[in-house]
């Protein structure tokens, strides 16, 4: 953290996302706090998760939805990287799914870009304080559909893919040839094709297209 000149912490923050005019409105929302600072901005998560290598924040705030790595999976290579890092998902999403593997992804919060202005202030003071944040909407139907579940003994959905068959599957999904891919991941091309064979068996596919549409209903790329 750095200190202002009239002695309050602050919390020095990165904000991801890929949309400058979003990452320009949320700035202007947490620099106009005493005790918050941006010091980095970030237009997708492999730019997020080097950023916050170099600039080593107290916070991230990540947009689920970014190219070339999503928030969660940016969220993920941070925890692991950082462990002490802050993060808070960021996003247009009321979606269960993405909260739970928000959680899983070492995620702190997860506050909606509609209601930002209202809640993401309290959601960053909440995650320094080491206490969790969800938008206050949600927090009942989610705790009543996560019990019903239990009641009926489904528990948190599994993911059919592993973290690795994600991370491929969006770039394959966004155009990127196996070549570059693993350079993006640092693996051989033939691991790429090895996991990208994996995919199409395991989740039935057939080609790149039917990829890509899987992709989309998984969030893990816009339309």
């Amino acid at each position: 953290m750095i200190t202002n000149a009239t002695g309050v912490r602050k919390v020095r923050i990165l904000l991801a996302d890929d949309h400058a005019l979003v990452r320009r409105g949320v700035r202007l929302i947490l620099d106009n706090e005493p005790d918050l600072n941006v010091v980095a901005e970030a237009g997708d998560g492999a730019e997020a998760v080097a950023k916050a290598r170099a600039e080593r924040p107290d916070l991230a705030i990540l947009d689920i939805a970014m190219p070339r790595l999503t928030g969660l999976q940016a969220a993920r290579e941070l925890s692991r990287l950082q462990p002490d890092l802050r993060i808070l998902m960021l996003t247009m999403y009321d979606n269960e799914q993405y909260f739970f593997e928000a959680l899983k992804a070492g995620a702190s919060g997860y506050v909606l870009k509609s209601v930002a202005d209202r809640d993401l202030v309290e959601a960053c003071r909440a995650a320094m304080r080491g206490e969790p944040f969800l938008y206050p909407g949600a927090v009942t139907s989610l705790i009543r559909n996560y019990l019903d579940r239990v009641r009926e003994g489904d528990g948190i959905p599994a993911r059919a893919i592993t973290d690795r068959e994600e991370e491929i599957l969006k770039l394959v999904a966004e155009g990127h040839s196996s070549k570059e891919i693993a350079d993006l991941l640092f693996i051989s091309a033939k691991t790429v094709e090895r996991h990208r064979a994996n995919l199409l068996q395991k989740i039935g596919l057939k080609d790149r297209l039917e990829l890509t549409r899987y992709a989309i209903r998984a969030g893990l790329i816009e339309p």
